[in-house]
């Protein structure tokens, strides 16, 4: 899921069948009376889905965590600052908040990639940029040696990564310019990429599937029914489900163990977070970034923090949400506090949240500890 969109999403379909219903009922009984929607504008009949804003009642702790603990790489941020001046704003805010580094998936080759190295290189360390795979002529005989080359010259210009992938079950099409549809990273004209990339040692980040929300019926029952109806994948034909996706993704790991994958998202396991504790006791070159998926665990903090504890080592700090402060202090909240039931419309579902209250050892690995390691493996 591409979360780096942070509103809150509505459903205007089912706002508006909530609000059809209502006058149905209405018009039966008062078929000359006004407008009924108009009339009960305010009752409690006729909120929509849209308009749920719950606001908790209960008087529990709310801590307020304005910088990280430990120094914070954030290994999956993307080029969000349009100006010199909103480039200059987003440091500041790094500074305030205890961001060391920020690491830019920028999906990009050629001159856009070096036109955005050349920006963000200008602040010295703080910004980390990935480069994409360039796909051009994927579909055509002899297609891989001008991408592997296309490769190297974008880690000579500076890029430390590739990434971010994206494959939610059709093909790979994040990379820009040309997208990749109808390869999965499994496929066997993608090895010779993944190949080099152990090589140079820089790792490959990748988003496969989606929230499993997506992939169920969206009625009553799908409990993130107001994120997944607008990211829903139920509809679409054609496309390999969530178990197929990580197959793909298991496939490309094992058959590549010398290179280094960051699995996106928790590989979109939040759901089950033993699929992905299943894949990190078998495949030592694998890695996940926790971005954009704050909303997905911090429903389940207890059995979280065992997960987060146990494999302190293989997950990586990321948010995938912007730039702007109180993203990184609700992100900082949900990872280092206690705090108990409380709701942020940034994380796109209705349900309460709650703090993981990780340990000191756990966060300075998740923070800083971990993406340090990745991203010095680069020759």
């Amino acid at each position: 899921m591409k979360s780096d969109t942070t509103s809150f999403k509505i459903l205007p379909v089912l706002a508006l069948g909530l609000v059809l219903l209502q006058v149905g009922c209405n018009s039966t009984t008062q078929s000359s009376s006004p407008d009924p929607v108009l009339e009960v504008s305010n009752s409690v009949e006729n909120i929509t889905l849209r308009d749920f804003d719950p606001v908790s009642l209960y008087k529990v702790p709310h801590t307020k965590v304005t910088k990280a603990r430990f120094p914070v790489i954030d290994l999956h941020a993307h080029p969000y600052a349009n100006s010199k001046e909103e480039l200059e704003q987003w440091i500041k805010t790094m500074d305030q908040v205890g961001i060391e580094k920020s690491v830019i998936l920028t999906y990009t080759t050629g001159a856009k990639f070096d036109s955005l190295y050349r920006v963000y290189s200008a602040y010295g360390d703080r910004f980390i940029l990935f480069c994409g795979f360039d796909y051009t002529g994927y579909d055509q005989p002899g297609f891989g040696p001008a991408a592997v080359k296309e490769l190297e010259r974008c880690f000579k210009v500076g890029a430390r990564g590739v990434g971010e992938l994206g494959d939610k079950g059709k093909g790979l099409f994040y990379s820009q310019p040309t997208k990749g549809f109808g390869m999965h990273i499994d496929d066997p004209r993608m090895q010779p990429l993944i190949k080099k990339c152990g090589e140079l040692g820089i790792p490959i980040s990748i988003h496969v599937a989606e929230p499993i929300w997506m992939y169920a019926p969206m009625n009553a029952h799908n409990d993130g029914l107001m994120n997944a109806f607008y990211w829903r994948l139920d509809n679409q034909p054609d496309i390999v489900d969530h178990e197929g996706m990580i197959r793909i993704l298991e496939n490309a790991v094992g058959a590549n163990p010398e290179t280094t994958f960051i699995a996106c998202h928790y590989a979109n396991c939040s759901y089950d977070l033993q699929i992905l504790a299943r894949m990190f006791d078998k495949y030592p070159n694998l890695m996940a970034d926790i971005a954009g998926r704050f909303g997905e665990v911090a429903p389940i903090p207890r059995f979280v923090k065992k997960f987060f504890e146990t494999y302190q080592d293989r997950l990586v700090y990321g948010t995938d949400m912007g730039m702007d402060k109180e993203m990184y202090h609700e992100t900082f909240r949900i990872l280092e506090s206690e705090d108990e039931h409380f709701y942020n419309k940034r994380f796109e579902y209705h349900w309460p949240l709650n703090g993981i209250g990780l340990s000191s050892q756990t966060l300075d690995k998740i923070y800083n500890t971990n993406a340090r390691v990745i991203l010095e493996k680069a020759k």
